[in-house]
């Protein structure tokens, strides 16, 4: 009898078991959807980008909120890309909010970020120091056709597998700031002269070194349904737009293309649901893909270059998505803080300088072309904070971590993320949960620059040392 017992219960204990493996298993289920939203402007909105806005007269390309949401069973992720030069944190705000109310995934599990397009119409308000009073027809197009994209993209999870990877495409970033032999080309707006030029004349005699390094990494996160269908490809290129747009055309420049690129080479163009390739700029703000050595550079027609750019892309990341480990389930996290940082402030001389250019503008010659233009810049901080809080955010994807930062970040501030991370795997999002201008280093800050003008970067010299200081400690706390 005493044996009969043990038996049953052997057998009911492996019955139990039994029933609870599908439990258990439940808790690990892995689910993923995109989608993406057209954010395309009427024809007139105006075109930033370059010195001077101009009104859009053509759409080449078709401009999207690109979308994609992970959830891990516990936690859910969303990440956004819009094909804009730069989106406010006010814009973002308001579309987390929508997205928050109809799908409850919170503003920290939230990543949304600008490619840097320079042929898109602006979404952004007339400074990037101050908050608008009410957003422009435009802003609130975006906002709900943001928060429509990821509510779509909720609305197709489905169980998919997940995996990460990187390639190396150096041929197509140049750091564009240079140290130059002749001071004559580099002076400044504020009536002195800087020690690097930002995109000096190409084949110049007087160049003498890149004034920062570039980063060559292609990262990208891969993910399909678990029958094998792809469901979206996230890449990271640390390469500013590519540019070569006919004036008042619209386009999304290199990052739409690999979009439809990744597709084709991934046999991914006509399915149901659409697939969705995504690139997001990475620590690109010193970076461009123009070799100022070369003195007599091929010339490309318009469109022609980014498609060349995407291409190498796509096809590199195709190839080394047949390589990499998807998995069936990993752990998502998220964490996000807001970062204070003083406003810079013009000086005495400054204030002086340019009131003497106003006056001789009339008259004479500006000493340096940009010098109204930076007039004005300097007259719009009159009524700025002298503080502002940034937004910085960390994503968690298994080993990789994902950092989010609304600037324009020097390459040497990613590389330096990527050495530091905890994570196995790590890359930067610029531009991401707002646009705050140009973000150099103490060190690049020393040696002028474009980048480094007031007008141009807005804050604190030793900014990066205190954002990267609290992305670590986010990262740290993930792990």
């Amino acid at each position: 009898m005493p044996r009969l017992i043990c038996v049953s219960l052997i057998v009911v204990l492996g019955f139990l078991a039994a029933c609870s493996a599908p439990l258990r298993g439940a808790e690990k289920l892995f689910q993923a959807g995109a989608a993406t939203s057209n954010i395309t402007p009427p024809l007139g909105e105006m075109i930033v980008g370059n010195w001077e806005p101009i009104p859009a007269t053509h759409i080449h390309d078709e401009l999207f909120a690109r979308c994609l949401v992970l959830d891990d069973g516990k936690t859910k992720l969303a990440i956004v890309l819009c094909d804009n030069v730069g989106i406010p944190e006010q814009v973002f705000d308001a579309a987390k909010s929508l997205v928050t109310a109809a799908t409850g995934i919170p503003a920290s599990h939230q990543l949304m970020a600008s490619t840097h397009t320079h042929s898109a119409t602006t979404a952004r308000g007339k400074s990037k120091m101050l908050t608008q009073a009410e957003l422009s027809d435009y802003q609130k197009f975006v906002v709900q056709r943001i928060a429509d994209g990821v509510r779509r993209a909720v609305n197709q999870l489905e169980l998919a597998t997940i995996g990460w990877g990187s390639v190396e495409e150096p041929s197509e970033v140049f750091n564009r700031r240079w140290y130059m032999k002749d001071s004559a080309h580099t002076g400044n707006p504020f009536g002195g002269v800087d020690r690097v030029r930002m995109n000096p004349p190409l084949g110049s005699a007087s160049l003498d070194r890149p004034a920062g390094p570039t980063d060559p990494e292609v990262s990208f996160i891969s993910v399909k349904s678990v029958a094998g269908r792809p469901i979206a490809l996230l890449a990271n290129y640390s390469l500013h737009y590519v540019g070569g747009v006919p004036s008042g055309d619209v386009s999304g420049d290199y990052f739409a293309y690999f979009g439809k690129f990744i597709a084709e080479k991934l046999a991914a163009e006509d399915q149901s649901p659409p697939f969705v390739g995504m690139l997001s700029n990475g620590t690109s703000g010193d970076v461009n893909n123009i070799n100022f050595q070369e003195k007599n550079p091929k010339r490309y027609a318009a469109y022609e270059k980014m498609q060349e750019v995407a291409d190498k892309l796509a096809t590199k990341v195709a190839a080394e998505n047949e390589k990499i480990t998807f998995h069936p389930w990993v752990p998502l996290g998220a964490a996000a803080t807001e970062l204070p940082l003083k406003v810079r402030q013009p000086t005495e001389e400054m204030k002086k300088h340019f009131a003497a250019v106003k006056i001789k503008a009339k008259d004479e010659p500006a000493g340096h072309r940009r010098e109204m233009i930076y007039a004005e810049r300097i007259d719009g901080l009159k009524e700025a904070p002298e503080v502002v809080h940034v937004p910085l955010q960390v994503l968690r994807i298994g080993d990789l971590g994902i950092t989010a930062i609304p600037f324009e970040v020097f390459t040497e501030t990613g590389l330096e993320i990527k050495s530091r991370s905890p994570f196995e795997d790590a890359f930067t999002i610029e531009l991401a949960n707002g646009s705050f201008g140009y973000l150099p280093t103490p060190e690049q800050h020393r040696l002028g620059g474009y980048e480094t003008w007031l007008g141009t970067n807005y804050v604190e010299e030793n900014a990066t040392v205190k954002i990267v200081d609290t992305l670590m400690k986010l990262s740290d706390s993930l792990r």
